[in-house]
């Protein structure tokens, strides 16, 4: 079963988590100094907020999925479709361990789709080139027609993370 996610930047941690608690009617899943993230069930939503961003507002949009064959269907559909897709495999990031890939509508938001294999204490595992900013939100640029992806160094053709 898939969840949806939004990963919205915010200035004052403290206070974005009183205004969506209030909002939500839920406390957060998880806090941490930079970073909540609420896990709602009515909608099924995952929606995170941190202060790692560049500025406020709204930094990706995606797909949490249960199962490794959703995560296989949501890239299926995607290089079907023709999009550009940086597939990060297996990776450490925003608090946990996941398997991921990234691709980008028209208009340059990125979406992420993403098993989440388990949580980790730290933001990211320090053998990982640590990007200041954002948590692996690829940057999409245009190359000639098409839209390259980087992320943290990497781009669509040579994965990589935070």
């Amino acid at each position: 079963m898939k969840r949806f996610h939004v990963h919205i930047h915010v200035d004052d941690l403290t206070q974005s988590v009183a205004f969506y608690s209030r909002l939500f009617a839920a406390e957060p899943a998880r806090v941490e100094a930079d970073d909540a993230k609420w896990m709602l069930d009515d909608p099924r939503l995952n929606f995170a907020i941190s202060t790692r961003g560049h500025k406020p507002g709204l930094d990706h949009l995606g797909f949490q999925v249960d199962e490794a064959a959703e995560l296989a269907d949501l890239k299926a559909r995607a290089e079907s479709a023709d999009m550009t897709l940086l597939d990060e495999g297996a990776t450490t990031c925003c608090y946990a361990r996941s398997e991921k890939h990234w691709i980008t509508d028209p208009q340059g938001i990125a979406w992420e789709h993403f098993h989440t294999l388990g949580s980790i204490p730290v933001f990211n595992d320090a053998g990982q080139a640590a990007k200041a900013g954002a948590c692996c939100t690829p940057t999409p640029t245009a190359v000639s027609s098409k839209t390259e992806l980087s992320c943290c160094g990497a781009t669509a053709t040579k994965p990589s993370c935070c």
